[in-house]
């Protein structure tokens, strides 16, 4: 029965990717009178609108009409925690390129005509668009977090060493390849369907509804797929959503929305900087005994997902660590940017960054290996394995991990030989990093751990799925084919994931958390269990009824290759389809839905104590890396990579899925730099501009593993997440730049901020050297006039 499970079976889209088969939603062609949708943005970040004047725009030839919040017949406030972002901007603007009018037309030229017509007079306000800005002015989004435990005051008072300051990262643009695009069909009367690049086909099924002010019974929503996703069309595919629902509601036609790359950059929001400021109590033996870190994240504009993954952020603030005393504090600011979104990792990068920059700045104070600082404070198995909201580490073996991959990848000897070769004068330097993860698995809402599924089989023995998961090439769907293969012991071929569509599947939650897998395919399995209790009732039935003396033994069926017997028969075999089309003739039903929730999550937020998660997702990576003094280029010489991820449904996609984490990861760390004009405008806005990682920035040697986790016994076939969890064991690369920059920082520890882009590595390298070079000519001056002096002299000069 296990036939589908475990092999590298290829993604179902994979052919029509490479053939331009696969069909994305502006590949659908134009239906009859269908019009195209674009929109006129803020001119300012921040500033109240005097007037909109649109008279000349009307006039162009084409155009259908022209909207403004004016023309919207329900609700124009929407947002997934917060209800607190206008779809069009009524009285002030918030950000540049908020949208404000909506321009349908007949075709794009008139749309460009009008857009330029289109005139938007604003009293221009001053905007913030800094965290240290917005704290000045208290601007911030949803209130302040913590998370304690222990009493953190006392261990600074008690330690024998102390460390603080304040961090850095900056935010990353998903560059998904297609951009946000929807489309509008109009149905009878008030009946809507939205075909969505979107992660949460139930919110745009919801925002839409309450924008029309209709019930949520007369809008469908479907996502056959999505060209990359990474958070960004969590819930920022509403909008481009919303605007084709509105043409589409005044016009009675169908209405399409594609944006360009562009301006998708330039006004969706992005992974979130962060600013935060941290003290940290710790041995001289490298134990650390107290930390207090206080997290501040530029939210943008409105709220939009911000409050929750900060929330992940506070979760996973001490990363693979046991800390006894630790005081975790959390703040959302409001800022004049486009409102910052779900990212791969949902805040988890920002947090574990800094609790690894601490790790790298405790060795290099008390001039110890890294590594050893790591195993040393790692989460143990039977004692100190519990986190500071008093989860319990459960079936972890991050220590064997830790100890597996430090053999496998000769990391003491690796570090001997960086340590030498930076010895050495030359105008390079090396570094090396062993960092780990262990990233929970599971929404921090309860209420969004659930699943659905509709599994439907025909009479010739073939088997269509609905779920609530959306495919945004992470092979979501690939996995629930091989489940739902394995459950009826047929070919995966046989079972075909259908697009993902509110009319089969209600009240879905997005896709995201890298929970797809869990909680669709446990679903799934459900809803087979259902129909296959059916089916072996009347195998059993049958194979008594034409073996004189059998009794129908339901625990003896077997659904194997394509095939039903008794397992007392073994020779006597049915055709899958053969059953299929029996059961059909007794009235036996072919078709189930299935549902799902998650067992065990509950976490209280007003004492920030509970079970937020399911599992871990644990891991090791160890980064080598090569930088040029004179430029700071960076080299990434070789990674090897550990972890457990239980037992794979899909070895081939899991690998993907683990390296494609890893090397996005790195952009954030090494390359993508978001730079922004005076205004709040978006500078790196296209590929020339903004350096996503390319096939030249992949390390050499490049050792990716897994590793066996008896402990692990829960979840789908055994399987574990692993879409988000490798995007943080880059930062194994980020940590070895920063080892690098330890032998040239003279006996400081250097700072480093995220992305360490060959810009900010050689402003490092120079700031230290720089001093290093101040010292040395000091020192050659002196030993210069010490050369001219009589031996009287040189006594009196040199120090006692």
């Amino acid at each position: 029965m296990m036939a589908a499970i475990g092999k590298k079976i290829p993604h179902d889209s994979a052919l029509g990717h490479v053939t331009g088969e696969a069909l994305y939603i502006d590949d659908i062609p134009f239906g009859k009178n269908e019009l195209v949708v674009d929109f006129v943005g803020s001119p300012c970040a921040h500033g109240k609108i005097k007037s909109i004047d649109f008279e000349k725009a009307k006039q162009i030839e084409g155009i259908v009409g022209i909207y403004t919040h004016q023309d919207i017949p329900g609700h124009n406030l929407f947002g997934p925690i917060i209800v607190d972002e206008y779809f069009l901007a009524e009285e002030l603007c918030e950000y540049l390129g908020q949208p404000i009018v909506i321009i349908a037309a007949k075709n794009w030229k008139a749309v460009k005509q009008a857009k330029q017509l289109v005139n938007i007079q604003i009293e221009a306000y001053e905007p913030v668009f800094s965290i240290e800005q917005a704290c000045k002015k208290n601007q911030y989004l949803g209130e302040t977090r913590q998370i304690k435990r222990g009493n953190v005051q006392n261990a600074f008072k008690k330690s024998e060493c102390v460390l603080e300051d304040t961090f850095y990262s900056n935010g990353q643009d998903h560059f998904y390849l297609e951009s946000q695009a929807a489309i509008a069909y109009p149905g009878e009367t008030n009946e809507l369907t939205i075909i969505s690049s979107t992660q949460n086909p139930t919110e745009t099924q919801q925002v839409v509804a309450e924008l029309l002010d209709i019930g949520q019974h007369e809008v469908v929503s479907i996502c056959k797929r999505m060209g990359g996703a990474f958070g960004g069309k969590e819930t920022q595919a509403a909008i481009p959503a919303m605007m084709a629902a509105l043409a589409a509601y005044h016009t009675k036609c169908p209405a399409r929305v594609v944006y360009t790359k562009d301006d998708d950059m330039k006004i969706t929001g992005k992974r979130h900087p962060y600013q935060t400021h941290y003290k940290a109590a710790f041995t001289r033996e490298g134990q650390i005994t107290g930390l207090r870190v206080d997290f501040y994240s530029n939210g943008g504009a409105f709220a939009d997902l911000s409050t929750a993954i900060m929330e992940r952020s506070m979760l996973h603030a001490e990363n693979a660590y046991y800390i006894p005393h630790i005081e975790i504090n959390g703040t959302v600011c409001k800022t004049n940017f486009p409102p910052n979104t779900a990212f791969r990792g949902f805040g988890g990068p920002q947090s574990m960054a800094v609790i690894e920059n601490i790790i790298e700045e405790i060795s290099i104070y008390l001039k110890k290996d890294a590594y050893d600082i790591r195993t040393l404070n790692c989460y143990g198995v039977k004692k100190n394995n519990v986190t500071p909201y008093g989860q319990i580490v459960k079936n972890t073996i991050l220590p064997e991990i830790f100890e597996e991959l430090s053999q496998t990848a000769d990391y003491k000897q690796r570090y001997a030989a960086v340590k030498h070769f930076n010895q050495q004068k030359s105008t390079k330097l090396k570094g090396i990093a062993m960092t780990p993860i262990k990233f929970g698995i599971s929404f921090t809402t309860k209420f969004l751990n659930q699943g659905n599924a509709l599994v439907n089989i025909y009479k010739d023995g073939t088997v269509q799925v609905s779920t609530g998961g959306t495919e945004m090439g992470q092979g979501l769907n690939t996995k629930i084919r091989q489940i739902v293969a394995d459950e009826f012991g047929i070919d995966h071929n046989h079972v075909k994931l259908m697009p993902t569509s509110t009319e089969k599947n209600n009240n879905t939650s997005p896709t995201a958390a890298s929970a797809g897998t869990d909680l669709n395919g446990l679903a799934a399995m459900d809803a087979c269990q259902k129909i296959r209790a059916g089916l072996i009732g009347l195998a059993s039935r049958h194979f008594a009824s034409v073996n004189e003396g059998l009794a129908p033994a339901p625990e003896c069926i077997r659904l194997e290759g394509g095939y039903v017997f008794d397992e007392r028969l073994p020779h006597k075999k049915l055709k899958f389809s053969e059953l299929i089309m029996a059961a059909y003739q007794e009235r036996i039903s072919l078709g189930a839905r299935g549902f799902y929730t998650t067992p065990g999550v509950d976490f209280n937020r007003e004492t920030g104590k509970g079970n937020p998660f399911f599992y871990y997702t644990t891991g090791c990576c160890v980064a080598e890396v090569l930088i040029e003094r004179l430029t700071g280029n960076l080299t990434i010489e070789r990674i090897d990579l550990l972890m457990d991820i239980g037992e794979s449904i899909n070895p081939g996609i899991d690998r993907g899925q683990i390296e494609g984490g890893l090397i996005q990861g790195i952009g954030w760390l090494t390359n993508e730099e978001l730079r922004y004009q005076d205004n709040g405008a978006l500078l790196s806005y296209s590929p020339t501009t903004y350096k996503i990682p390319n096939i030249q920035d992949l390390p050499k040697i490049f050792h990716v593993n897994t590793i066996k986790n008896p402990h692990h016994t829960i979840n789908v076939r055994r399987s574990k997440a692993v879409g988000e969890p490798p995007f943080m064991l880059s930062l194994s690369v980020w940590a070895a730049v920063k080892n690098a920059l330890s032998y040239v920082a003279d006996n400081q520890i250097p700072k480093l901020r995220i992305p360490a882009t060959s810009e900010e590595i050689l402003r490092r390298i120079t700031q230290y050297t720089s001093k290093a070079q101040t010292d040395l000519e000091s020192a050659e001056s002196e030993i210069s006039l010490l050369s001219s002096l009589t031996n009287t002299e040189k006594t009196r000069v040199l120090p006692v």
